[in-house]
């Protein structure tokens, strides 16, 4: 099919989101100014998720990329959750009782999070009181393990990350008497989600990663040029020390076995992530949990497999790798993006084209060519380049949507081409998977005035 730039756009646009940070939210600037996020689906339904939100009885902000597979469940899961699980990891031992007060007495919350959502992002209203009780058992036992200090982000990341992911597991192996939801729970802790999240409080940035999405600063240069500087690690084959952790925690019988053809134990690309619990749990509490649950999960041949070599679980933790940052007035932007995006770019693409598209840069500079001799066509090649690249920018309000469009689209010359963009964006969706992954993109943009003046006070 050929698809008009007006029909591209509205494919292009469809998922995109923006928030802009008030000026001044009653307890302090902001570090960032705002952040553009999109989505792009291969898979359909799409197996990606992202969640932005800000913590209104911390400071601080929370965003994150969620990248799913063997179905959607698990990503949607973690992405509804794994914000209020940081947050109360985070929360004050008084803000704890304050909530713990309310809940026993049945007087309204304080409201933990403020959500930023696109109105296609799903929230599972059925799950909501499951989901609940289990945060709840979560913030009981904080309370009760009081140490009087306060919580390092660090710290709170990781606690969140590994005890979201163990309630999925005791949700599924408990089961629920409803049966839709007993499903539900099944699907979750049966499918698996890696996750990229960010927490930024004034010049504190920390990455939580789980998998292989990714976090990349966006540093502008003295010289106006643009660098990217890596804030996690993918959690794969291609990881070295990764592959060496997954060796070690296992005996030496195994070495040959646990990582074939770049896939843990042959099958998993990921060797991090939420849920699989196919890659965690005993083969005796497998065969249990699927003969007693509903039918739907017998006829899945997905349950039903036990990997091969499979000797000594868990092969597979949520755990993340989290990575500090401390904030510059050159650090102008981040991305998080799941791999789909990576696949595609390289990250150094990736910072320059953010960087022009929020500096709006490369309208005004001169063409250079060089001292060569340059023929009127080539010249007029140049500016029809440039004139193409201005319209494109001009097209798109969303940072996100831009680098999408650029993913995409790109021919050779790293320019975007129309035709390939028509092209990629109309296959069927049988096809779409075998061209492209899903792709979705969060780009924050961080507020360098406010930034300088934290390190002036430091």
């Amino acid at each position: 099919f050929y698809l008009t730039p007006s029909q591209v756009n509205s494919i292009l646009k469809a998922n995109e989101y923006s928030f802009k940070v008030p000026e001044f939210d009653g307890k302090n600037v902001s570090s960032v100014l705002g952040f553009d996020s999109n989505q792009l689906p291969a898979n359909a339904p799409i197996e990606d998720r992202r969640s932005a939100a800000t913590c209104l009885q911390t400071r601080g902000m929370l965003l994150g990329v969620f990248d799913g597979h063997a179905g959607c469940a698990c990503a949607q899961a973690v992405s509804e959750r794994l914000f209020y699980y940081i947050a109360v990891s985070l929360l004050p031992h008084e803000t704890l009782l304050e909530i713990e007060n309310a809940v026993e007495s049945g007087r309204a919350l304080l409201p933990i999070l403020q959500w930023h959502k696109h109105p296609n992002d799903y929230f599972s209203k059925e799950a909501s009181k499951l989901y609940f009780n289990s945060l709840r058992t979560y913030w009981q036992e904080l309370i009760d393990l009081n140490s009087g200090e306060t919580t390092d982000v660090r710290e709170a990341l990781i606690n969140a990350f590994k005890r979201l992911d163990n309630d999925i597991s005791l949700e599924a192996q408990v089961g629920d008497p409803n049966s839709f939801l007993n499903y539900l729970v099944l699907r979750v802790a049966f499918s698996g989600a890696t996750a990229c999240v960010a927490h930024v409080d004034g010049v504190d940035l920390h990455i939580a990663n789980t998998g292989d999405s990714r976090a990349m600063l966006g540093v502008q240069e003295e010289d106006g040029s643009w660098s990217a500087v890596n804030l996690s690690y993918d959690h794969n084959a291609q990881n070295e020390r990764e592959v060496e952790r997954v060796k070690m925690e296992h005996p030496k019988s195994e070495e040959k076995s646990l990582v074939k053809q770049d896939r843990l134990l042959g099958l998993l690309m990921p060797f991090r992530a939420f849920g699989d619990v196919k890659f965690k749990w005993s083969i005796e509490l497998q065969k249990r949990v699927v003969e007693s649950g509903p039918d739907q999960l017998n006829d899945n041949e997905y349950t039903k497999f036990i990997p091969p070599n499979y000797h000594t679980p868990p092969y597979l933790t949520a755990e993340p790798e989290v990575i500090h940052h401390r904030l510059r007035p050159q650090d102008k932007f981040l991305v998080l993006a799941t791999d789909g995006l990576w696949e595609t770019m390289h990250r150094q693409d990736v910072a320059r084209i953010v960087g022009e598209y929020l500096t709006g840069v490369h309208h005004q500079q001169p063409i250079t060519v060089g001292g060569y001799k340059v023929t009127l066509g080539q010249m007029h090649r140049l500016l029809t380049e440039r004139r193409a690249r201005i319209s494109s920018v001009f097209e798109d309000q969303n940072a996100a949507t831009h680098l999408i469009r650029h993913a995409v689209g790109n021919n050779e010359f790293g320019t975007v081409d129309h035709e390939r963009l028509s092209k990629m964006l109309s296959l069927p969706e049988e096809l779409a998977r075998m061209y492209r992954d899903d792709i979705t993109i969060i780009v924050v943009q961080f507020n360098s005035h406010v930034i300088g003046a934290y390190q002036d006070e430091g």
